[in-house]
């Protein structure tokens, strides 16, 4: 991996990850088109790091606040009904689904799973899914009412993004409209919920980075400082859209990004893997 792929990947991870329209999937598609070698689950999974930092330095109130009262309640049993306690459970438990299905299906996710024809397929039919959970979704829930049986659900939607092209933001984002709660809530939670996952991912993957192809910590570093830097911008700008607009240009974004791929397939401008 040279210079200028780092950080034209670290570019497109911090631009894709906090949108619903899967970051692996873009990470997969750009280096295809530009004939680089797949950059591979590792270095996805590490540059995933300095979005997430993006996520812990712009929501430090937040994290810092669940946190504090997460431990507090520990010791305090006054505290273990305060909704950010309950939120700091939900986000541990809604975090053991991805951790258990990336474990036993690690070798299909950074093999098989990367075809592109997958990736097509998975950006189309996720799109729908958001569409339809944006037009029928209530939208009058906050996070403050979140339960252990919808913050499960959403916990398992997250483990659906360990398929590429499925994109974490827009499977979690697309079960909390599902349930009810408002856009800007969905967005919110996705975000935090996505951080330990993302983390620990994140570590478990580098002892790959050397590896797996052609990656090196130099390149993987660099890529890792852009991806944060542009994934800070995203979030402060998806926040503000998001609270007074739809999700409709994002489907119409990832149905015709899908479509596209699929007849550059065909046509032989891409190859499945």
């Amino acid at each position: 991996m040279g210079w200028i792929e780092a950080i034209v990947l670290g570019l497109v991870q911090g631009l894709t990850e906090f949108l619903p329209i899967s970051s692996s999937a873009h990470l997969r598609i750009v280096g295809d088109l530009a004939g680089w070698d797949d950059p591979g689950a590792a270095f996805t999974a590490v540059s995933q790091i300095g979005t997430e930092t993006a996520v812990l330095i712009y929501f430090r109130r937040d994290i810092v606040r669940i946190v504090t009262t997460w431990v507090r309640s520990l010791g305090n049993r006054e505290l273990r009904s305060d909704p950010d306690a309950r939120i700091g459970w939900l986000i541990i438990l809604g975090t053991i689904p991805i951790g258990i299905f990336g474990f036993i299906f690690r070798d299909t996710i950074t093999g098989p799973l990367r075809d592109l024809r997958i990736v097509a397929a998975m950006l189309i039919v996720l799109g729908i899914v958001l569409a339809v959970a944006d037009r029928v979704g209530s939208r009058d829930r906050e996070l403050t009412e979140l339960s252990v049986r919808n913050g499960v659900a959403i916990g398992f939607a997250q483990a659906l993004a360990l398929i590429p092209g499925v994109s974490r933001s827009g499977a979690t984002t697309s079960a909390a409209l599902f349930l009810g709660y408002t856009r800007a809530e969905a967005a919110r939670y996705a975000f935090l919920l996505a951080v330990p996952a993302v983390l620990i991912s994140g570590v478990f993957e580098a002892f790959d980075i050397g590896a797996e192809a052609d990656t090196a910590w130099p390149q993987t570093i660099v890529g890792t400082l852009v991806a944060g830097i542009v994934g800070y911008v995203v979030i402060a700008f998806f926040m503000r859209y998001i609270s007074t607009h739809t999700f409709t240009p994002f489907v119409i974004y990832r149905i015709g990004l899908g479509v596209l791929v699929f007849t550059l397939l065909v046509t032989g401008g891409l190859t499945p893997r």
